[in-house]
């Protein structure tokens, strides 16, 4: 999983990579993972955001802890919820839904006859799809994150202009730079995470001839464990 990992990374990063072809079938990959599904899943990520924001201000309003509403509701979910539902989000629809298949079978041969075929394969299908994921990650989390934000400023002082002053630190120092590069480097891996482990797990069956009877799609188990280890590290870092 790591070595495949890498060798995608290195191969994003290569030039040969981005010829027309590869170009093309990368833009179909983030139009599909991305801009497809980013109004609706923004929508769907507000009202789900209204409703908590809503609770979290009414319930510390109750208990007299009114001012440390805004910094939960954007500790909890800008920096932690809204990531990690984008990241499960991209892999239901992309990595998981993603059946390399014959496409990438030819990845698996150690043969040193089909090395090239199968780096062309790899630069054809994998690099395009673990961009693409990565991209889509990113996008549907930092849009959502913008959305949620704004939502937050009118649940707490309503349309009036005067909080701005208020908000603006409160979240400036949320948002320190240790936070803000932990933050963007958490979705960074959640998105190389999503690309790269369902292909890895299709490419080692197809590499020792395994077989299931599960209709759960190869890699799903690990990528979930995965991402909640990416958390749990990101929690353990910022509060421990």
């Amino acid at each position: 999983m790591v070595y495949l990992g890498a060798i995608a990374l290195v191969m994003a990063f290569s030039p040969s990579t981005y010829n027309r072809h590869n170009r093309l079938t990368t833009s179909r990959y983030i139009y599909t993972s991305t801009w497809q599904v980013l109004p609706w899943f923004t929508v769907l990520a507000a009202l789900v955001s209204l409703v908590l924001i809503r609770v979290v201000v009414v319930t510390s309003q109750s208990y007299g802890l009114s001012r440390y509403a805004l910094e939960m509701v954007v500790r909890v979910l800008v920096l932690e919820l809204i990531p990690l539902t984008a990241a499960m989000f991209v892999a239901l629809r992309a990595g998981l839904a993603f059946n390399a298949g014959d496409a990438l079978a030819l990845a698996a041969a150690a043969t040193p006859d089909r090395s090239r075929q199968a780096q062309n394969r790899l630069r054809q299908d994998l690099v395009p799809q673990v961009i693409a994921n990565a991209f889509a990650v990113l996008s549907l989390a930092m849009v959502s994150s913008v959305i949620v934000l704004v939502l937050a400023y009118m649940s707490v002082y309503g349309l009036s202009p005067w909080g701005v002053g208020d908000y603006t630190r409160t979240v400036g120092r949320i948002f320190n730079p240790a936070v803000t590069i932990g933050f963007v480097l958490k979705t960074v891996f959640f998105g190389l995470s999503v690309a790269v482990i369902p292909t890895a797990a299709i490419l080692e069956s197809h590499r020792y001839g395994r077989t299931s009877s599960s209709t759960v799609q190869p890699g799903a188990v690990r990528l979930l464990f995965v991402l909640l280890l990416i958390e749990a590290g990101s929690l353990a870092v910022k509060y421990i």
